[in-house]
This record gives structure tokens, C-alpha cells and sequence, in this order.
């Protein structure tokens, strides 16, 4: 990482160098192969029918991919927004065509089987975005995601196919009554399981927590994603930070029309944008911002997309280098909405920016780059109590805690807040599936001193890696955050707090040794020598792996069995397009 910010000369000069080598392009050059010539009249007949005028033909044609759908409320206003981005692309110059990928709602799946298709589902919205552009030749994209997983999907998309692009985020629902939000929800099941939650205030809880469209309130995956795409240069500035109802929401849509023109007219195409560096500066911003372990999956899926190589190493690197400064929910008070009231993530980035924390001459969809963008960016007000100052920050290194040691020989991945401690250790309380161990801990079989073992859950054994929002909800809804600890090869929501690790690989279906943990093993989990032990012999621990007998495929047929031969492991970003 720079130990100081860049000179303003080299922004320029990089600036210069892109320009001049992106003077000369053709702004028509995927289009023209589909509607121009006599062999294309076919094609000019059909897209007629759609709207096309003989104008039409003669511009660039920018594909708006919306993930639109009303079985979310992430996504249920994505279809106005689509207009608006679609009707900022045609003001100036270009036609647009409105397409539709799928999503699916984690809040919604969460717990029950359903959930296995939520990662799936990535890779789905990425492939189908893809298809879609290259099959119809669109010269440029305006991708639009509100929901965990079509934003890295729209990310992996754009990346693969290298066409001028610009990411729109749908925005950050806000807050339900009295400051409530979904995790709200999953804490009050277990609340209502201790005894501490009567059924009529659970079902107050489930009526106002959730007051319209956006998506989760605190920094849960979604805003942790918006806010890692805006840093990494692919969302115009502040578009991580707005509600998702609001005039600025529908602002940023209309620029981000106008700005896809410019791009496909300078050439610049998302790789250029995607550097590694550029990841540096996600990574930097989601540490930061205490955000959600998902989005260490989702970077290493997007760099794999982008070509460049990141490991979970950079994450352990960088970490050691940037503190924890915003007090945002889940582990801290204040929700998404409350940032954005004073003035979201770009504040941040200039206070980074100006550590020499981040790369700024790294080009974004501006045009310009990340220090031209941060400029005349305003400090944060003096009064506020969100995001601490660099001399005072919630925890001096990063949250994400990449781990390794005999229980996960390639790692895995520890949201430590600080709050729950540095250190657990205690007896391995073991579960082959989500289903089991929420049944466990509501039933009170899991008691204080335990290490949850959740297993089978991960990217091939799941299949599809699901969160466990409500195993670690229903821990904290009975008061045992701090004491139990929980692993698994499966993944957490944004939402989840106390002392868990997940992504834990190898994984269970594959013979990782967490497939091989017995009831009252010793399990201890040290986030300052990053190390993660099952304390057996290596000898017991080889006689467990010779008897150790892989179970049967949960899918046989359909897009769970495809994903499971397909899928990588999750220190690779769980992807199914490897070489």
C-alpha cells in the first residue's frame, strides 16, 4: 500500500495516457455488427417492433441491466430506476434497452432450504447480464442491484465482458421503528426463545422493522458491497450513500445514463478501472467501514471476473494496516441511513486518501480519478459520533481476521469486532446442517462455553454456502454473544455478530478437517496469532480423515447439482468459471 497519497502529476499523466490511448474509438463497435448492413435488415425489422427508430441505428446501443423484482424490498423500486438510468442514456445520444436478470432475497431463504440458491444465484445473474450484452451487442452497460448478491453478480458481469459500464446501487432502505431493521427480527426469535421477547412484541417487531423499499439498514452486505464498488471506481461518487427513496437516488441514476455515454465515447472500459490497486481501495473501505465477511468472497469473485489476482493474503496484509473507524450496525449503533444524512463514505475516503491508505490515481467511471473525485470534499461534521477519527478509531487493525491452522489449512475468514474478544476457546457443540444447529440452540442444547460447529454448508457440501443469520441471531437473541463462538464452512450474513468464523476450507464435503470434529473436541480460535486449532493429535487427526466417508449430494439434477461440480473452493471466491 502507498505510504503516501500520489502526486497530482501522476493522476494527470495517467489521465492523459488513458485518454489519448482511448482518442480514436468507435462508440459503435459491438452494435454495428448487429443492425448494420443488408444481411442485418432481420434484425433492424425485429428491434423495430421494440422501438427503434432509423436514428436508433445510428447511435450506441447501452444495455440496462435491472434487477427488478417486488419479492424483495431491495429490489422493488429497481424498475423506476431503470427508467430514469435508461432516460439519462438516451438524453444524451445513445438508445437504451432495458433487460432483466433474476434475484432472489437471503432475508426471505434465510434458514430454510431455500437459501442454498442464494450464492447460486450470483453466479446466475452474472452468466445471464453476460449473455444477454453479448448476445445483443450492446457497446455499453448500466447495471442496477439492490441485494446481496446480484451487486457482486453485476460486478463479475461487467468485468467478464469489458464494455463501458457504469454500477448503480439501489440504496439503503431506512429504518424501521425505533431504530429496528431485519437482523432486529432474527434477535428477537431468540429473544422470544429465552424468554426475554413476548409473541405480541415479536410480532411488533415483525411489523415495523421493515418500513418500505431499500435494502438492509445497517452495514450488512448490501451497503458493504455499495460501498466496496464505489470505492473500487465502478459507481458514480456517493452512490453507496443514498436512501433508497429519496432525490439524490434518483439523481444518480439519471447521471449514471450520461455517464456510460461518456465512457463508451472515451473508450474506457471497466478493466482499466478494476486494478488491482483498485481492489486495494475496496478492501481499504469495507475495513474501514467495518463491513460484512461476504465481501471478501465477493472481491476475489470480481477480481477473478477482472483478471487480477487476489488472494484471502491481501486481506490479511492490508488489515494489518487499517483500522476500523465506523460505528455501524451490526456490531456498532448507527445505521446506513445515518451516514448518508452526514455525508456517507466520501468523507472517509478523503480522510484514507489523505493517510496514504488509498491508491488515488486509480481511474473511476467519472473519468477522473479517486483523488480528483475526493477534491473538494467536505470533512464530516465536527459534532458527529458515526466515524471516528484516525486517531481514536473502534479498533486500530481490521475486523476480517483471515485465520489458518490445523481446522482450516487454507484459511478462513472471522468478523472480530473487538467486543467479543480476541480469544475463544472451549468444546466443539457439532451440526451437519444449519437446520440441526438452530434447532440446537433454541432447544438449548448449546450452553456458554461451546464452539458451534456448523458443517456441510459450504460451497459444494450446502450446496451454495448459506448464511447463518439464524443460528448467530438466535445465539445473540439469548444473550450468549460472548459466550459461544461459532465455525463454519458456510458464510454469514452482514447481519451476523459475536465471535464467528466462516468460509472455513477445505470444507466438510471434501474432506477439510472440520468435516472430521467430534462433540467435546477442544477448539480454540486466536484472532491476534490468526490461527484457528482443533487440539488433537495428528495422529488421531489422520485416523479420522481415513475413516472419514464422503455423504451423498444433497442435488442430483438442476442448478444446485451444476453448481456443486462446478463451484471452487471459498478461499477462491466460491466462482464457477475457473480454468
Amino acid at each position: 500500500m502507498p505510504k503516501k497519497p500520489p502526486q497530482r502529476s501522476t493522476r494527470k499523466s495517467t489521465v492523459k495516457a488513458t485518454r489519448r490511448k482511448t482518442a480514436a474509438v468507435d462508440p459503435r463497435k459491438y452494435s454495428r455488427l448487429v443492425v448494420d448492413g443488408v444481411k442485418q435488415t432481420p434484425a433492424r425489422a425485429m428491434l423495430r417492433a421494440v422501438g427503434f427508430g432509423d436514428e436508433d441505428f445510428l447511435r450506441p446501443q447501452v444495455g440496462i441491466a435491472s434487477t427488478w423484482s417486488n419479492l424483495t424490498p431491495c429490489n422493488m423500486h429497481i424498475d423506476e430506476l431503470a427508467r430514469i438510468a435508461a432516460a439519462g442514456v438516451e438524453a444524451h445520444g445513445a438508445k437504451a434497452v432495458t433487460f432483466g436478470t433474476i434475484t432472489v432475497s437471503d432475508g426471505i431463504s434465510m434458514g430454510t432450504p431455500g437459501m442454498r440458491y442464494s450464492l447460486v444465484s450470483r453466479e446466475v445473474i452474472a452468466d445471464s447480464i453476460e449473455t444477454v450484452v453479448g448476445a445483443q451487442g450492446f457497446d455499453g452497460i448500466v447495471a442496477l442491484g439492490g441485494c446481496d448478491k446480484n451487486m457482486p453478480g453485476c460486478l463479475m458481469a461487467l468485468a467478464r465482458l469489458n464494455r463501458p459500464a457504469v454500477f448503480v446501487y439501489g440504496g439503503t432502505i431506512r429504518p424501521g421503528a425505533e431504530g429496528r431493521d431485519i437482523v432486529s427480527v432474527f434477535e428477537a426469535i431468540g429473544g422470544y426463545a429465552g424468554g426475554a421477547v413476548s409473541e405480541q412484541e415479536l410480532k411488533y417487531v415483525e411489523r415495523t422493522a421493515i418500513p418500505g423499499p431499500g435494502s438492509c439498514a445497517g452495514m450488512y452486505t448490501a451497503n458493504t458491497m455499495a460501498s466496496a464498488i464505489e470505492a473500487l471506481g465502478m459507481s458514480l461518487p456517493n452512490s453507496s450513500a443514498q436512501d433508497a427513496v429519496s432525490t439524490e437516488k434518483r439523481e444518480d441514476c439519471a447521471r449514471a445514463g450520461e455517464a456510460v455515454v461518456r465512457l463508451i465515447e472515451r473508450g474506457l472500459k471497466p478493466r482499466q478501472i478494476m486494478t488491482r490497486a483498485a481492489f486495494e481501495n475496496a478492501i481499504t473501505v469495507a475495513i474501514a467501514l467495518g463491513g460484512s465477511t461476504n465481501v471478501v468472497l465477493h472481491l476475489l469473485a470480481i477480481a477473478s471476473s477482472a483478471n487480477v489476482k487476489l488472494r484471502l493474503t491481501d486481506f490479511a496484509r492490508i488489515g494489518k494496516k487499517v483500522p476500523v473507524l465506523a460505528d455501524l450496525r451490526p456490531s456498532g449503533r448507527y445505521s446506513m441511513s445515518e451516514l448518508v444524512a452526514i455525508g456517507g463514505i466520501q468523507p472517509l475516503m478523503k480522510t484514507l486518501l489523505d493517510a496514504g491508505m488509498l491508491h488515488g490515481d486509480c481511474l473511476t467511471v467519472t473519468g477522473q480519478t479517486l483523488a480528483e473525485n475526493l477534491v473538494d470534499v467536505a470533512p464530516y461534521p465536527a459534532d458527529q459520533q458515526i466515524v471516528r477519527p484516525l486517531s481514536d478509531p473502534l479498533k486500530k487493525d481490521s475486523h476480517l481476521v483471515v485465520l489458518h491452522g490445523n481446522l482450516a489449512p487454507d484459511g478462513a475468514v472471522a468478523k472480530i469486532s473487538g467486543k467479543e474478544g480476541l480469544r475463544f476457546e472451549g468444546l466443539a457443540r457439532v451440526f451437519d446442517s444449519e437446520e440441526k444447529a438452530l434447532d440446537g440452540i433454541l432447544g438449548g442444547a448449546v450452553r456458554a462455553g461451546d464452539v458451534v460447529v456448523i458443517r456441510y454448508e459450504g460451497p459444494k457440501g450446502g450446496p451454495g454456502m448459506r448464511e447463518m443469520l439464524s443460528p448467530t441471531g438466535a445465539i445473540m437473541g439469548k444473550g450468549l454473544g460472548k459466550q459461544v463462538a461459532l465455525i463454519t464452512d458456510g458464510r454469514f450474513s452482514g447481519g451476523s455478530h459475536g465471535f464467528v468464523v466462516g468460509h472455513v476450507s477445505p470444507e466438510a464435503a471434501v474432506g477439510g478437517p472440520i468435516g472430521l470434529v467430534r462433540d467435546g473436541d477442544r477448539i480454540s480460535i486466536d484472532a491476534r496469532r490468526r490461527a484457528m486449532t482443533l487440539h488433537i493429535t495428528d495422529a488421531e487427526l489422520r485416523r479420522r480423515r481415513k475413516a472419514w466417508r464422503a455423504p451423498k449430494p444433497y442435488a442430483r439434477r438442476g442448478a444446485l447439482m451444476k453448481y456443486a461440480k462446478c463451484v471452487s473452493s471459498a478461499t477462491l471466491g466460491a466462482v464457477t468459471d475457473l480454468e
